[in-house]
């Protein structure tokens, strides 16, 4: 059950820093210093540019800030990232109509370091690596004909000898919620243990943690699908594959669980540090 033409919906949430404090009530023009980095004066109107320097070669794009983003110390040398997320009518719905512009705070300034298409931020948190640089932990997305693909991972950034900046992720633990493509989630009777969506990322109880709230199939509802069954879904699209069965919409178990950041082990918080 893979997602095919999948849509990126990278979290990053929240803000820190004084010079980017973010608030429901933001003065008008507060994007337009951002905005400068990559427009010209005269296309910029709020949170908008309608025409963004160097966005797609030979289009002309637009690029609308939103009020999600994220600082911090996410290089390797310490400097400061500011990530926000943006909306451009020249994305499509593979890359969630829009992406992050990465912005580096130095000296004072803030330098266009380039944008990320697909690139969303809506949920993530800041956790110190040591003491010289962060690292941004998110829940990521993935959705394509009705399977949505999630997972925790890193955001990884790294800047080449030009000054741009890219991003890639590592990931600690994935999740698939089939509801969208067959009306209930489903699951492979081989399996022990399935994970079908994350939630609530937060600070874990020990160093390299992190806690997240976990819909899944363990052992025994895996077991239970696959002999007695649960109630037939009340609609369902499509056929099961061989040795599939239905776990429908309520008959999933919830549970905060830890994640263990070093070797991407996650255990119920309740047994967290038992040996």
């Amino acid at each position: 059950m893979k997602a095919i033409g999948a849509a990126i919906l990278l979290a990053f949430g929240g803000l820190s820093g004084p010079a980017f404090a973010q608030t429901k009530d933001k003065a008008p023009n507060a994007d337009r210093p951002l905005l400068a980095t990559f427009c010209d004066a005269a296309n910029i109107k709020g949170s908008a540019c309608s025409r963004a320097k160097g966005y797609r070669s030979g289009k002309r794009c637009d690029v609308k800030l939103t009020p999600d983003r994220h600082s911090g110390k996410f290089l390797a040398d310490g400097s400061t990232l500011l990530v926000v997320n943006y909306e451009s009518g020249c994305e499509p719905h593979a890359t969630n109509f829009g992406g992050a512009v990465i912005f580096e705070q130095k000296d004072g300034a803030t330098l266009f370091r380039g944008y990320q298409p697909g690139f969303q931020a809506n949920d993530c948190i800041t956790l110190a690596r040591n003491e010289k640089q962060d690292r941004l932990i998110c829940i990521t997305g993935y959705l394509g004909q009705g399977h949505l693909e999630s997972g925790v991972a890193e955001m990884v950034f790294t800047q080449d000898f030009s000054g741009n900046i890219a991003v890639s992720l590592n990931y600690f633990v994935r999740a698939e919620d089939a509801t969208g493509a067959y009306g209930s989630n489903v699951v492979d009777c081989k399996e022990t243990s399935v994970y079908f969506s994350l939630a609530k990322l937060g600070t874990g109880p020990g160093r390299d943690t992190v806690a997240v709230d976990i819909a899944h199939a363990d052992k025994d509802t895996i077991q239970t699908a696959c002999t007695k069954g649960f109630p037939r879904p009340k609609q369902i699209f499509g056929e099961l594959g061989p040795g599939e069965a239905y776990v429908p919409p309520g008959h999933e178990k919830k549970a905060r669980f830890v994640i263990d950041l070093t070797t991407s082990k996650a255990v119920p918080e309740a047994e967290f540090g038992k040996p």
